[in-house]
């Protein structure tokens, strides 16, 4: 599997595709916004786009989906179902942000923790992150040591919790008890800034690292 991250929105969103490289399958994963970027990208790598991904559903990750979904004719998987209660706010979330109009949608399948999604002839593990938001997932792809970890934690940070129905203890638990125990070796793609390993972050990070 082979990914390239394509920063989007004025939030600078890191939206990523994955792809397949047996089927040249693809995926996006939280695409923002910035739509004709997004398909260009795809098009240039030579990469048919066969599902959206979602990480949670705040408007910087979810705010494209539905028009995308559209034009492309594919599915919405994810987040985890209590995430509905920001999927659903997103037209007045594009308004409050100053982001161009969102597409109202409802996601094709909702994912629990230990679900899989599959991109081509990939499959990704499913976990369960609240804590950012209440319907956070993080997707894994075991072979490539590779998570995608949304808004939950960031090189040297971790996600807000100060929104509606977000809560502190409940991220580092999140990121304690799902992300660690999936080994120090692991990379990460955030939702905003670099990347890093979840080993470094438990050597440094100040927020949730082993010495914090």
């Amino acid at each position: 599997m082979k990914y390239r991250i394509i920063p989007v929105t004025p939030f600078e969103q890191n939206c990523t595709l994955l792809w397949c490289t047996e089927t040249m399958k693809g995926a996006f994963v939280d695409p923002g916004g910035d739509i004709e970027r997004l398909t260009d990208a795809a098009a240039r790598l030579g990469v048919s786009v066969e599902k959206i991904l979602l990480t949670h559903g705040h408007i910087d990750h979810a705010g494209g989906a539905g028009e995308l979904a559209q034009r492309l004719g594919v599915p919405i998987e994810g987040p985890q179902r209590e995430e509905s209660f920001w999927i659903d706010q997103l037209v007045a979330q594009s308004r409050s942000f100053g982001f161009p109009p969102a597409q109202a949608f409802t996601p094709d399948r909702w994912l629990e923790d230990g679900d899989t999604v599959t991109v081509g002839k990939e499959t990704l593990q499913v976990l369960y992150t609240p804590g950012h938001t209440p319907g956070h997932v993080v997707f894994y792809h075991a072979p490539s040591k590779l998570a995608l970890v949304g808004d939950v934690l960031f090189a040297g940070s971790v996600g807000r919790t100060d929104f509606p129905r977000g809560d502190f203890q409940t991220l580092m638990d999140s990121i304690k008890h799902k992300l660690w125990p999936l080994g120090d070796d692991v990379e990460f793609i955030s939702g905003h800034g670099p990347m890093s390993t979840f080993g470094r972050e438990r050597l440094t990070n100040p927020f949730v690292g082993d010495g914090a």
